[in-house]
């Protein structure tokens, strides 16, 4: 048997409560979460999706880490046949292990990460050569799936609630090197402001937890280059 400690409760305060789980073989943490709500506990709330890693909606804490539960093994991260798991850290808890995921997604926007097209429905759909380096350095990051997994685990995120955080910045890095993008002063103006890129520590928690092994640090260090150019190209 596996000692789960689940976290239960809202943002307004909760507990830790703790469930014997029947061990079995490549159980994943999203197994032993489905395991308590359907066989312990039918009120217990969590988020998930696709089960096979492509969706990023069942990430939460495990063990004080945010991992993607449906791809995270227990004998992967047990410890004394005991695992903890809670909500998300850095954003606020609707119920047990939901986080609410709109402050993310409100600074992913704020970020720029809308595109800004140069052309209408109406025009030839311009050839961008795969091989150029902008559309290269653009493609390091187009497999973010907005997990939130970087943003819980940036300690940046934690001390400054006005911090864009990495999946921001990292797309708005991916659109400033888009050749398709209209308005890449724009995107730059908002990620060197109050929050932006440069509020960032490059500690590198964002790479090193990224499901998907992208690196958010690389791309935020790229605007950092790119918006201080800006700022001494304009004669500031």
């Amino acid at each position: 048997m596996l000692s789960v400690s689940v976290w239960r409760g809202t943002e307004a305060g909760g507990s830790y409560q703790t469930f014997e789980v029947p061990a079995q073989d490549n159980q994943t943490i999203l197994d032993v979460v489905s395991w308590i709500q359907q066989n312990a506990d039918p009120t217990l709330s969590y988020r998930f999706a696709c089960r096979v890693g492509m969706c990023g909606s069942c990430a939460m804490m495990v063990n004080g880490k945010p991992r993607w539960t449906c791809r995270t093994h227990v004998n992967k991260v047990l410890a004394d046949d005991r695992v903890t798991i809670a909500p998300l850290r850095n954003l606020p808890v609707i119920k047990d292990l939901a986080a609410d995921m709109d402050p993310f997604f409100d600074k992913w926007v704020k970020a720029g990460g809308r595109h800004h097209p140069t052309a209408s429905r109406h025009d030839p759909m311009p050839a961008i050569r795969p091989d150029e380096p902008a559309r290269a350095e653009a493609n390091t990051a187009i497999e973010c799936i907005n997990c939130s997994v970087c943003y819980a685990a940036c300690d940046t995120v934690a001390g400054n609630p006005d911090y864009l955080g990495p999946a921001a910045l990292q797309r708005a890095w991916t659109l400033f090197n888009d050749a398709k993008e209209a308005d890449r002063q724009a995107i730059l103006d908002v990620v060197s402001g109050n929050g932006g890129c440069h509020n960032c520590h490059s500690q590198g928690s964002c790479t090193m937890h990224c499901p998907n092994e992208l690196d958010p640090m690389r791309a935020i260090a790229g605007l950092k280059r790119a918006s201080a150019r800006s700022f001494f190209g304009r004669g500031n």
